[in-house]
This record gives structure tokens, sequence and C-alpha cells, in this order.
């Protein structure tokens, strides 16, 4: 009976844990979208708010609405007064104190993250850490650079050392890159291996990309 219950236990918990976190992120854009349309209802016409109100009660119509709004954005931003009113709002965030700090801390991660020309993440690696003898996977995210690199002796790398089972949390290193073992298996492999720590082993390939050459 034990063994079955495991069974059914592993068939199961990954579908209810999923269906968790969808449900978590609906709900929190649910309840943003919510506090828009009552704040909306202060100030339009109050014929308006029934159809308002009505709105409110569709569940999941925030998701079609940020993703809406996320695609709108993309296309905006692809011609040249979309690109102007970009450089315009950053330049107005960017002249806000305190606000300045926050703005520009994210911008520059997440140009790194997701920027198609990026190397940031793109590639898996094996590292001896926290000791010599002891490995775990790393991640590249690029080269140390400005006051950094002039400090430090020969070529090295930067990694990023997820930790398990949260891969959002971790440490980043500096290593010789001598010192750092090229993997095969891609992001999403290693990220699976990390959050499963260490259980689902992916397979062995030779597909992937290599940037530990590159200048």
């Amino acid at each position: 009976m034990k063994k079955y219950i495991l069974t059914g236990l592993l068939v199961w918990l990954p579908l209810t844990i999923t269906i968790w976190v969808l449900m978590n992120v609906v709900g929190t854009l649910d309840g943003v979208f919510a506090w828009l349309v009552v704040a909306a209802q202060t100030v339009l016409p109050e014929s308006l708010r029934p159809y308002l109100q009505q709105l409110r009660e569709i569940p999941g119509l925030s998701v079609i609405i940020v993703a809406t709004a996320l695609w709108l954005t993309g296309v905006a931003v692809t011609n040249i007064a979309g690109q102007w009113l970009v450089k315009q709002s950053t330049r107005l965030f960017s002249n806000i104190p305190i606000v300045k700090s926050i703005y520009n801390s994210v911008k520059q991660v997440s140009d790194t993250l997701f920027s198609s020309s990026g190397q940031a993440f793109r590639q898996a690696v094996l590292v001896q850490y926290p000791r010599a003898g002891s490995y775990t996977i790393a991640f590249v995210t690029g080269k140390p650079s400005g006051e950094v690199a002039q400090n430090l002796p020969g070529d090295m790398l930067t990694l990023y050392v997820p930790t398990t089972p949260n891969p959002t949390s971790g440490f980043m290193l500096i290593v010789p890159r001598a010192d750092v073992t090229e993997l095969h298996m891609s992001v999403d492999e290693a990220l699976k291996y990390i959050i499963s720590m260490g259980v689902v082993a992916p397979p062995t390939s030779a597909h992937n990309d290599t940037i530990l050459n590159d200048n």
C-alpha cells in the first residue's frame, strides 16, 4: 500500500504544485486589476461603473489584459516613436532620487538577462565550490569588467551558483576560466537538475553552443 501511495503522490504532486502556483499568480493579478477598477470607478462617470464591476467579476481577465499590454508594448517600442518614449521615461526615472537607484539596477539586470544578444545564463558549467574537490553546477553570466577586471589576474569568468531547491537565490563567483568545466546540457536541463536536488539527471548530449571560448 505504501508503494502505491508514493506512486500516486509522485503523479499528483507536480500537477498540484503547478496549479497552486498558477492560481496564486492569477489571484495576484486579479487583485491588482480589482484595485485598478475601484480606482477607475472614482473618476469615471457613474453610468460606466456597472460595466467596470462586471469586468471585475470575470476570472482570469487580468491575465489576458497583462499579456495584451505586454504584446502592445513590445509592438510599440519597435518603432521610432515608441523608442523615443522609452528613452524619455528612462531619463525621467533616472533623475528621481532613490527611484533612479532601483530603476537603473533592475533595468541593467533585466537587459542583461533577457537581451537576445546577451550571454547571461546561456551556458551551464561545473565548478569546484565551496571547496576544492566539491563540485556544483553554475551558470556563466559574463566576464569581469571595469575596476574589478583590472585587479584580477589572468582570464576570469563571472559565474552564478544557484541554491537548491530555490535557484532564485545564490552566489556570484569570479573564477579562472581554466577552473571551469563546460557542460553540454541546456540551461533548462541544468535548472531541473538543481531544483530536483540531483534526482532528475539530464540526458547526455552535445548539442549546446559554447561561450567559454568567446573573447
